[in-house]
């Protein structure tokens, strides 16, 4: 049989948790890979991050294209791949990808982070890409002198508004709740602007089109008369719900919304799995690229003192840098 790639560590996930954890894995001096479909992570789509420290104003993209230099420059090697299975065998995990390859690892850190949450209403699938979208960053240009609703209350809502507001002309932000989630700083400069107009307390219901695109929205309650706005597009801006699938299936504990439980070293129950980000049941309340940073650091030093204590673990030549 021929002899899988062997690692120290795999880490399952290349946004900011998954990329931090590399560079300190690569400090480390444990031989790691990083597997993920979308390098950078999902934080590459946003328009803006405004709280990153070091950075006052940078593109999603930016910010996660030098997440993935830095890992890079370090000897971190990662591979635009998705992992479809996890086995536990003996002292070892063996990873499986989308395209039958396999590889061997004596710990895991599982950063996969979060998917992006559905409305679960009538037309939503229908017209998915064909003026309903879960990206404004992605699809904003579409809708120049357009007119757009926005669904949700959060951070990613609001700035997915005022986004969409650079080239629509209008934009509905629909929320369920009494006031906005978001930052207050995200509120307050998406109440400033004049493009924006906030619905609260209102559910959207059905989105409406003509069997090519979409052309309304309706509501549960009457807005300035109406059950039914006339739009454009849709944008879903309503959260996410985290990746766990292949954590549980090997009998990683969870919490109730189905994120990872871990302890202070970023472990979980299963000895060799470790679980850093959005996934992480500490991240749920904030999850934002500095904490999501911060656990992926953590996480890799929990790897350390675990192969520390369990083998005599080899490690990959690394370039010298600075302390």
């Amino acid at each position: 049989m021929k002899k899988l790639p062997s690692y120290d560590l795999i880490i399952i996930g290349a946004g900011p948790a998954g990329l931090a954890a590399s560079i300190y894995a690569s400090r480390y001096r444990i031989g790691h890979l990083v597997l993920g479909q979308q390098p950078g992570g999902t934080i590459t789509l946003a328009h803006r991050v405004e709280n990153y420290p070091g950075f006052p104003s940078v593109s999603g993209f930016e910010l996660g294209q030098k997440f993935l230099d830095h890992a890079k420059s370090l000897g971190g090697d990662i591979e635009n791949k998705e992992v479809v299975e996890i086995k536990k065998e003996n002292n070892h995990f063996r990873i499986i990808t989308n395209n039958n390859g396999q590889y061997q690892a004596k710990a895991i850190i599982i950063a996969t982070g979060t998917k992006r949450k559905s409305l679960g209403v009538p037309g939503e699938e229908t017209y998915l890409g064909h003026g309903v979208s879960y990206c404004a960053t992605c699809d904003a240009a579409f809708y120049k002198g357009k007119t757009v609703a926005v669904v949700g209350g959060a951070n990613a809502a609001c700035s997915g508004a005022l986004h969409l507001a650079r080239f629509a002309k209008k934009v509905y932000l629909i929320y369920r709740g009494e006031r906005l989630r978001a930052e207050p700083a995200w509120v307050q400069e998406a109440r400033e602007n004049p493009k924006i107009e906030i619905i609260f307390n209102t559910n959207p219901l059905t989105i409406l089109g003509d069997g090519q695109k979409v052309t309304a929205i309706t509501l549960d309650k009457p807005y300035g008369g109406q059950e039914e706005l006339a739009v454009d597009g849709v944008f879903i801006e309503v959260g996410g719900v985290p990746v766990a699938g292949l954590a549980k299936n090997l009998g990683v504990k969870t919490d109730e919304d189905n994120y990872l439980l871990t302890d202070n070293s970023m472990a979980t129950n299963i000895p060799g799995i470790f679980a850093a980000g959005d996934i992480n049941a500490f991240q749920k309340n904030c999850q934002q690229v500095v904490t999501a940073v911060a656990e992926g650091a953590q996480a890799a030093l929990g790897v350390y003192q675990y192969l520390s204590q369990t083998t005599a673990s080899p490690r990959q030549p690394a370039k010298r840098t600075k302390d």
